[in-house]
């Protein structure tokens, strides 16, 4: 019987040392004591009750000495900014911004999608090549395969949860719906105006948390030479 109940208690520490890096956190709120923005990022300093806890959000005007309360999120440890040239013992990654005077809405895909740009970019050859407009068409048939896809570079997001994140447009789909950009997480750095042809996973509807959910995403995309 002891065996057995030292078994459960070491399986259990194990289960939540797993999770000791990503959890959920709520009832964020707090003083502004430190502010900057990153990477389209705001990363805030909060004070209450004497103990300090660093928020991020989507990038929003928010001042030294306010009073601010965060929708939840999910709490990384360890993280580094490569933008900021930092890491953070710990670090909350909120849905937004709750104001008691003008509340700021959680960020949205759409909030995140880079303006519609003139782009026009050749499709990249071979079998499993195609265009962002058709793995917005096709991505339920195209649920976990690797595929290959040219685009340019039009919005680019270092280190955020561990990886780079990048928007890529072919000249295909439709702005108006927003099926004319991809995201793509990667480790690979860019630049906003790089045209590079990548191979990667497609997921689609994917959930992030945070506000980020996308009905299709390239993860874990490597740059062919």
């Amino acid at each position: 019987m002891k065996k057995l109940s030292l078994t459960f208690v070491l399986m259990f520490t194990i289960v939540l040392f797993s999770f000791a890096h990503t959890f959920a956190v709520e009832n964020l709120s707090g003083k502004v004591v430190e502010t900057m923005n990153s990477g389209g990022y705001t990363y805030v300093n909060i004070e209450k009750a004497g103990n300090n806890t660093w928020v991020a959000v989507t990038q929003t005007e928010i001042t030294v000495g306010q009073d601010v309360s965060f929708k939840p999120g999910s709490v990384m440890t360890d993280f580094s900014s490569k933008s900021l040239n930092r890491t953070f013992d710990s670090i909350v990654f909120s849905g937004g911004v709750v104001g008691k005077d003008k509340p700021a809405p959680a960020a949205t895909v759409s909030d995140m999608k880079p303006p519609a740009k003139t782009v026009k970019v050749k499709k990249a050859e071979g079998p499993d090549a195609y265009t962002v407009a058709d793995l917005y068409e096709k991505r339920s048939e195209l649920d976990k395969k690797v595929i290959i896809l040219s685009g340019t570079v039009v919005k680019f997001s270092s280190q955020i949860m561990g990886k780079n994140w990048a928007h890529l447009q072919d000249g295909s789909g439709d702005a108006s719906k927003g099926t004319n950009d991809l995201v793509v997480t990667l480790q690979d750095t860019l630049a906003v105006g790089d045209t590079v042809t990548i191979k990667g996973t497609v997921s689609k509807d994917k959930d992030f948390g945070s506000g980020y959910k996308y009905a299709v995403i390239i993860e874990d995309a490597n740059i062919k030479k």
